[in-house]
């Protein structure tokens, strides 16, 4: 806690007790700011306390707090760094930090150094989530008759789910239950959850007796162990060689949602020393903490690793957005409704680059789980973050997951004393902010969003309509272009000894995934609610659909299996497949062999519906190009739908019992039913217990053996971990930025480029450079196991850049991982090409539109172009943290003037382009490219700040640090 205010200036910190806290200290910075820190917004605030505690004249100097504090005045205008309180990784982007973490041990010994030195300078935590594949779904419970134990034949019984059927029936397929039970034998009163409730998150949904996990997860969890034991052997290396990580095992939940129920602080407190919680992650979801007051955003891997090791985050001192909420959203609207709805109108309102803070008396009217649900999806609408400071609703709900009551109190009493607690009180005063955004809560209806962006909102009442339209319009953001004498087509399939019927709209995929809803209790028992209602009422889905249940961690499951309605997802198809992302990356199993021809055979529009964060064409399954967001109560109901035409109000979902038509109000839970349901279910103790299976591990992940060795010993036949050439050229002192000759162009890509068309996502296909070089090592098909897990081996990695079905290259004219290596004319994979470029010594750029780089951070987004040799790439805009990843990499951002473009500029892509970089560069500076037709042309060199032109000196982040060790 180091802090250096040069001697003589006027501005010193003032160290506090905290009132009737003696022992506790904290810099109290709401004196050191005066009146301008009381007009601060609530984020702005934790940067400047961040900044006043981290001050060392160097990497952050007195100027750096003073510019915050004058936030008003300074904001877009200059750059600041944050040093966050701690990192959070997930494994996806973990790997490929811990390699670097590693191959820089490496490179540190052979230069001379000591490498024992390099380790995580701040606290981090890696959470291993992103390696689970659904290879099983739906195991024998689905086949139970009727497994809520009611009456069959008749009408929907209007009983509590908490409370046991009457009839006694046998478990099926759980053997580890006692067997038949009575309702009266069960105790249901939540007093006594915590002495049923064991390490195991799932109980007999017959008979709540603690049984063994079903067949489903733990051959999930067999085949996720047994294709990733070779990386997660490294991850557990790590753990033990590297200081200040902790790693957090396979099957405990996802990364950003063990962030939110795990690793969150909200305060900090070292040695009797207080901060304000804060975080920086290698996903774009790290910003779900903001929903509990704590400040935290997605950045690239590159960045992360340099926080790792003491390096602060630098960002332009943001404006910030305030957005007021009003009034009580319908009884209707779920947390999803309420996000699809924030998001349109803080797209809308251009909050790209912005930080976002709610206020207003509707903010009360969220509970901690909507907050978070809401920024949790803050990257879909651009914002850098979307913050909701502490307040009474946040210690309630912290409280009821089982804080410390007397950390709760001093929690309490230091963000009141630093002013970062938030109050209702009408005397309040409110933060000044760059602009205001009003939302009236009560005018949100229920929504759904695709076919291929989460921005593209349909109401649910209009989804047929809207559809159909999608079907008329020209191929494009919404359009599929099918002919109007083909849009009522029916392609009859032979599915398990049955006939069934596919036309454009049917859905082939439904997925129910907690990750965005976090632990919200309200919209995935609402999802289960429905599913018990649905059964109980004789309706079905459809066997060829691929249903699964990802529950974001064993809570989620706790509360589903404790409120008696898991059986009814599982009756449903709705099986929990394991704890991990899956559909959202990609790793959804493949579709049965004869849906997916009958899909091909008449191009049907199939579509998938999930409760995920991503959507984009093609991202959950090659063949279904029609990907819809919804809540999970409306996943439910389209899979039971069996298509998205169809209109709820006037339409059934099915047929029932005796023949009756059964339509989506007869099965929608009421808001008394889910309060009455979440008030008995989600307790303390499930939080408790849940903590206490992450601390433990377990038991796969316990036996694993690893080296002991301070350096990893690198196995060259591996092909999942190898040590990556970013320190081939580790530079002592750096070196004048060299030009760029002759360059040829190796994509010509046009707007919104997102880091999915260039990173390497999902499964690898059997055609790809990638499956050529697992091939050649001597892998099967079976064996190839997905791009995420081989994030750990360079050679992989780069031959899966740009390798996208959906990649649009204009030099080809139709989506296909393909360019063209013009010195020979051939047309070839975009490895391939890259590959003859440098031998050939020629170096490669990339053009492109508007937006390059939208999406999720990923650093393999700027290391994979890095290693096929890119050396700028031209756009007319950057997403902002990739453009970052780019220079941490030691790639050139470059942008076309305002108002140009390669076609205003009469560009082709096929000319040779040659960059010059005058000896001292100059943040925002103009640079002048010639072609090979003799045309000149100037572009702007996005370096925005001297610590970015620094790091493209040496050649990227990694090898600026790298030096300091040296």
């Amino acid at each position: 806690l180091g802090l250096f205010f040069p001697s003589g200036s006027p501005y010193q910190p003032v160290i506090e007790a905290l009132g009737n806290y003696p022992q506790k200290k904290f810099y109290n910075v709401s004196k050191l700011g005066g009146a301008k820190y009381d007009t601060l917004p609530y984020s702005i605030r934790v940067l400047f306390e961040s900044s006043v505690r981290n001050c060392d004249g160097f990497l952050v100097k007195e100027t750096d707090a003073m510019n915050i504090l004058d936030w008003k005045t300074k904001q877009n205008d200059v750059e600041v760094p944050f040093c966050p309180a701690r990192v959070v990784l997930q494994d996806f982007t973990g790997i490929p930090a811990m390699v670097d973490f590693a191959a820089m041990r490496e490179a540190v010994r052979n230069a001379g150094g000591d490498p024992v030195r390099v380790n995580p300078a701040c606290p981090t935590d890696l959470t291993v989530d992103h390696s689970l594949q659904i290879d099983f779904s739906k195991c024998a419970i689905q086949n139970a008759p009727n497994p809520g134990g009611g009456d069959s034949q008749k009408p929907m019984a209007k009983l509590s789910p908490l409370k046991a059927q009457p009839r006694k029936l046998p478990c099926r397929g759980q053997t580890g239950c006692r067997g038949p039970c009575s309702a009266g034998e069960s105790s249901r009163n939540s007093g006594q959850f915590s002495a049923q409730i064991e390490n195991t998150p799932i109980l007999c949904p017959f008979h709540l007796q603690p049984v063994p996990e079903p067949e489903t997860v733990l051959k999930n969890q067999e085949m996720e162990f047994g294709r990733n034991r070779e990386r997660l052997q490294f991850f557990k290396w790590s753990s033990k060689v590297f200081k200040n990580i902790s790693i957090i095992p396979p099957e405990t939940g996802m990364a950003h949602q063990v962030n939110l129920e795990y690793l969150s602080r909200v305060v900090f407190e070292v040695k009797d020393f207080l901060y304000p919680d804060s975080v920086v992650g290698t996903d774009s979801h790290t910003t779900m903490v903001n929903g509990l007051g704590i400040l935290g955003w997605g950045v690239g891997g590159i960045e992360t690793e340099a926080v790792m090791l003491g390096m602060p985050v630098t960002l332009t001192l943001p404006e910030v957005v305030g957005c007021e909420l009003t009034g009580t959203a319908s009884p209707l609207a779920t947390s999803i409704d309420i996000v699809l709805s924030i998001t349109k109108h803080l797209r809308q309102a251009d909050v790209a680059g912005k930080f976002v803070e709610f206020f207003g008396s509707g903010v009360s009217q969220l509970s901690v789980a909507d907050r978070t649900t809401i920024a949790n999806m803050c990257p879909e609408y651009g914002a850098i973050l979307s913050f909701f400071p502490v307040d009474n609703v946040t210690l309630k709900h912290l409280k009821h997951t089982g804080f410390d009551k007397a950390k709760l109190e001093v929690m309490e009493a230091y963000l009141k004393a630093v002013k970062l607690f938030r109050s209702d009180e009408s005397s309040s005063r409110e933060p000044e902010y760059s602009q205001v955004v009003q939302i009236s809560l009560s005018s949100i209806i229920p929504y759904v969003s695709g076919p291929k962006r989460s921005q593209d909102r349909v109401a649910v009442n209009n989804m047929k309509s809207d559809f159909q339209a999608c079907l008329n319009e020209k191929s494009g953001v919404k359009g599929f272009q099918i002919a109007v004498e083909k849009q009522n087509d029916i392609v009859p399939v032979q599915y398990e000894g049955n006939e069934y019927k596919l036309s454009h709209g049917c859905i082939v995929i439904a997925a129910v995934i907690s990750c965005t809803n976090n632990c919200n209790p309200s919209v995935m028992l609402a999802a289960g609610l429905l599913a018990k209602k649905a059964v109980e009422a004789g309706l079905v889905v459809k066997p060829y659909i691929r249903t699964s249940l990802s529950p974001g961690s064993g809570m989620v499951t706790h509360y589903l299996s404790s409120s008696g309605v898991l059986p009814y997802l599982s009756k449903l198809g709705f099986e929990v497949v394991g704890y991990g992302c899956s559909t959202c990356v990609g790793n959804t199993a493949p579709l049965p062999e004869a849906i997916r021809n009958a899909i091909k055979q008449g191009d049907i529009i199939a579509c998938g519906v999930l409760s995920g964060t991503k959507n984009f064409e093609g991202r959950l399954c090659d063949c279904v190009r029609a990907n819809y967001l919804a809540s999970p109560p409306l996943v439910v109901a389209y899979a039971i739908a069996g298509t998205v035409r169809i209109d709820f109000e006037t339409e059934p979902l099915g047929t029932g019992f005796n023949g009756k038509s059964i339509y989506l109000r007869d099965i929608w839970p009421t808001r008394k039913e889910l309060h009455t349901v979440e008030e008995e279910c989600v307790i303390s103790s499930m939080f408790k217990e849940l903590k206490e299976k992450m601390e433990k591990g377990n038991k796969r992940w316990n036996l694993l053996e690893t080296p002991e060795s301070t350096l990893f010993p690198w196995d060259l036949k591996s092909t999942y971990i190898r040590c990556p050439s970013f320190f081939d050229k580790l530079a002592k002192e750096p070196v004048s930025p060299q030009p760029i000759e002759n360059a040829h162009v190796l994509l010509y890509l046009g707007d919104s480029v997102t880091t999915d068309h260039i990173s390497p996502a999902g499964s690898i296909a059997r055609s790809s450079a990638a499956a050529k070089y697992l091939t050649n090592k001597g892998l099967t098909p079976r064996e190839f196991n997905s791009y995420g897990a081989r994030r750990g081996n360079d050679a992989v990695m780069t031959r899966g850049t740009f390798a996208n079905i959906k990649l649009l290259n204009k030099f080809i004219g139709k989506p296909a991982p393909k360019t063209i290596h013009f010195p020979s004319g051939q047309t070839l994979d975009v490895f391939e090409a890259a590959e003859l470029y440098q031998k050939e010594g020629i170096p490669v750029i990339i053009l492109a539109g508007k937006k390059y780089g939208l999406g999720s951070s990923r650093d393999w987004a700027a290391k994979g172009p890095f290693l096929l040799g890119v050396k700028a790439v031209l756009a007319e805009s950057y997403e902002k943290v990739h453009k970052s990843q780019l220079i941490g990499i030691g790639i050139a951002p470059l942008q076309f003037l305002p108002g140009e473009n390669p076609s205003t500029l009469g560009l082709t892509g096929r000319e040779q382009f040659s960059i010059l970089f005058p000896p001292e560069l100059s943040p925002g500076m103009t640079l002048d490219i010639k072609t090979s037709t003799g045309k000149v042309f100037s572009v702007i060199a996005l370096f925005e700040n001297d610590m970015e032109i620094t790091l493209y000196k040496y050649g990227g982040s990694l090898n600026f640090v790298a030096r300091r060790f040296l």
